[in-house]
């Protein structure tokens, strides 16, 4: 990976140049953090099953319709993927009660949501990514009206997809965090971008409850490493 070729340095991926204008290489690194970088540890492999794991999801998206910017896995740690011009936000559903959701609402964790709730975060480390609303989101013109509608219609029907992914698996799928982009080729277009792995979602054992996800890292509940691979084993994902 040649520094020259990096468009961007991101915490747990670089975005490389490639050769068609219309497309960039997705690369998963091996660093791990927490807490806005707080806690950092680097876990050799980390990468390589978050490619493959999101690689897997990305399809099984794709077969249901959902739009994503995945193209194909290139080698053990990236991926060919359309260019997009990256929306700042983080888009976060929730189906039972854990993290900061519990602390801001003083919840208890494990505490199921009669119904999904859907956040929006505005992505800057600096301000430590606050949680903003639909006014917000408006006022600073990140999306349209229609298009707020549409991402959350997208992010409820990815949520639904994989609810029932992981439970196949022996896994709740506690929350997880999106992110969406308009197409370089044609902006009016809005589509699933980053990764879905155990970086970005709350994985739970549907018996024991045992984290498979990074709280593990974050919370020092044991080790990362065999966690994500025990979520590739589950969904029978192929580290090849």
């Amino acid at each position: 990976m040649l520094p020259d070729k990096i468009i961007y340095e991101g915490k747990a991926k670089s975005i490389i140049k490639a050769k068609d204008p219309l497309t960039v290489i997705q690369h998963f690194k091996d660093d791990v953090t927490a807490f806005n970088k707080e806690k950092y540890e680097v876990i050799e492999g980390k990468g390589i099953i978050n490619n493959f794991i999101s690689a897997f999801i990305m399809e099984k998206l794709e077969k249901a319709g959902i739009g994503t910017h995945f193209i194909k896995t290139l080698n053990e740690r990236e991926q060919l993927v359309k260019k997009l011009e990256i929306i700042p936000l983080e888009i976060v559903v929730r189906n039972t009660a854990a993290g900061s959701f519990c602390k801001r609402f003083n919840v208890k964790e494990g505490e199921k949501l009669t119904s999904p709730i859907i956040e929006f975060f505005y992505k800057d480390d600096n301000l430590a990514d606050p949680m903003v609303n639909e006014n917000h989101v408006l006022y600073f013109g990140w999306l349209s009206h229609e298009e707020m509608e549409e991402v959350k219609t997208t992010t409820s029907k990815i949520n639904t997809i994989l609810i029932d992914l992981f439970l196949n698996a022996g896994i709740d799928l506690v929350d997880l965090k999106l992110e969406f982009g308009r197409l370089t080729s044609d902006r009016a277009k809005i589509i699933l971008a980053d990764e879905i792995s155990p970086d970005n979602c709350r994985l739970w054992d549907n018996s024991t409850h045992k984290k498979l996800d990074k709280d593990v890292f974050r919370l020092s509940l044991g080790n990362l490493k065999e966690a994500y691979l025990e979520v590739a084993e589950r969904l029978s994902v192929k580290l090849v």
